[in-house]
């Protein structure tokens, strides 16, 4: 998140006000790889400087479209993702027993990848989407989506709103190093899925006995 793409997104900001910040916020939930934390960042500085917008309203919009947008996102994923795993996963060598390893990831670890992925750009973007093809239970991901919506749009406007442009400065320091965590992070559960994969399925088996789509999803401690 540069200045120069908070300022390409301030006439849409000054020009919609709030429904700006409900769409952007809202369809990057969803899946869609738009600019929606930058856009909440642009709409905080212009609240901030001009006062045409409300901190108050802004951070409920944001966290509303982030919820809300969340949420269609986790619902795509498991009433389509899902399917599409199910039924073409075996071309891209995901068979049943890794979509249980997968399901197994979730129930312990999903609460943290959707409540700290929505401070993460990438995984902002498709936390939501990967917890639904997860089957991850609604209510827990519900949870931690809320928890993680609300304290993301509460930082990020009033950060923005009384620090302004030194805000973004730290705010674009936080995202390259949390993405620089991120891939870490990725290429270590790699090389551990591929030296464990066998007794994480054994696990996932256990947990989940029989045919994937008749096991019971288990509340998990993530």
């Amino acid at each position: 998140m540069t200045l120069a793409d908070v300022t390409a997104v301030t006439q849409p900001v000054q020009t919609y006000g709030y429904w700006a910040v409900f769409l952007a916020v809202g369809l990057e939930s969803l899946g869609v790889p738009i600019p929606g934390e930058t856009t909440l960042v642009a709409a905080a500085l212009y609240a901030g400087s001009t006062h045409q917008l409300s901190l108050i309203p802004l951070m409920i919009v944001a966290a509303v479209a982030a919820i809300v947008g969340d949420n269609i996102g986790y619902l795509i994923g498991r009433f389509g993702g899902y399917r599409l795993l199910r039924r073409y996963g075996h071309y891209v060598r995901v068979d049943e027993a890794k979509l249980k390893v997968g399901r197994y990831l979730f129930d312990q670890h999903g609460g943290k990848v959707v409540f700290i992925g929505r401070f993460i750009s990438v995984l902002r973007t498709y936390a939501a989407f990967l917890a639904g093809t997860n089957m991850m239970p609604w209510r827990r991901f519900l949870v931690y989506n809320a928890a993680g919506g609300i304290i993301w749009a509460a930082l990020f406007t009033t950060g923005a709103y009384y620090l302004g442009t030194a805000f973004h400065q730290v705010s674009t320091v936080v995202t390259i190093v949390g993405a620089v965590l991120v891939l870490a992070v990725v290429i270590a559960v790699i090389f551990y899925l591929r030296r464990h994969l066998k007794r994480l399925e054994a696990r996932a088996e256990k947990a989940y006995p029989g045919p994937l789509d008749d096991a019971k999803v288990t509340s998990g401690a993530g």
